[in-house]
C-alpha cells in the first residue's frame, strides 16, 4: 500500500482514517434522508453506519423506514468478508428507474446480524441522499456506497491511485 497523508479532522470532524477494520457498526440518531425522482423513499433517525478504515460511512436503514413498494429485488450479488453476501435492489419511483441502487444482507455475519434487511443506497443513483439536511456526496469508484459529508475527511477508497489501498 501506497503511503497515505490523511487529511486531519477538524473541530466536529472524523477522519476515516480512524476508523477500524474489521469495520464498525453503530447506531447514530442523525436524519437519513434519501429522495428518487421527487419522491422521500427513505427517512429514519434510526440508521447503522458502518465504518471502516479509508472509506466514508455507509449508512443502513431499517425496511420499516423505507418504502418497500418502490424498491424490487434484481440480479447481483456481491460478498464482504466481514458482512457477509449481499442482495441488490432496483427503485422505481414514477417510471424511473435505477437498477442496482440498493442493497442488503439478508443473512449477515454474527458480528453484522444487526444489519439483516436494513437497506443502504448508493448516493450517486440516487437524486440525493442527506444526513441532517446536507446532501452526501458519493464515495468514488461505483462499487462503493459511502456518504460524503462535510464532517468526514479522507482521502477516501475508490479515488484514481486508491486501487491498493
Amino acid at each position: 500500500m501506497p503511503h497515505v497523508q490523511p487529511i486531519p479532522p477538524g473541530p466536529g470532524q472524523e477522519s476515516v482514517w480512524d476508523y477500524p477494520r474489521p469495520p464498525r457498526l453503530e447506531p447514530t440518531t442523525k436524519q437519513i434522508q434519501v429522495i428518487f425522482n421527487g419522491v422521500v423513499i427513505a427517512q429514519t433517525t434510526r440508521a447503522l453506519r458502518v465504518l471502516e478504515t479509508s472509506h466514508p460511512p455507509v449508512y443502513y436503514i431499517p425496511p420499516e423506514d423505507v418504502q418497500m413498494r418502490y424498491l424490487a429485488p434484481c440480479a447481483g450479488r456481491s460478498f464482504c468478508e466481514w458482512k457477509g453476501e449481499a442482495s441488490y435492489y432496483a427503485v422505481t419511483v414514477n417510471g424511473r428507474t435505477a437498477d442496482q441502487a440498493a442493497w442488503y444482507y439478508p443473512h449477515p455475519t454474527p458480528a453484522f446480524a444487526a444489519l439483516r434487511n436494513h437497506v443502504a443506497f448508493y448516493p450517486a443513483k440516487m437524486d440525493a441522499c442527506t444526513v441532517d439536511g446536507e446532501p452526501a456526496r458519493p464515495q468514488a469508484g461505483g462499487f462503493y456506497g459511502g456518504w460524503i459529508t462535510s464532517d468526514i475527511v479522507g482521502p477516501f477508497k475508490g479515488e484514481p491511485g486508491t486501487a491498493g489501498w
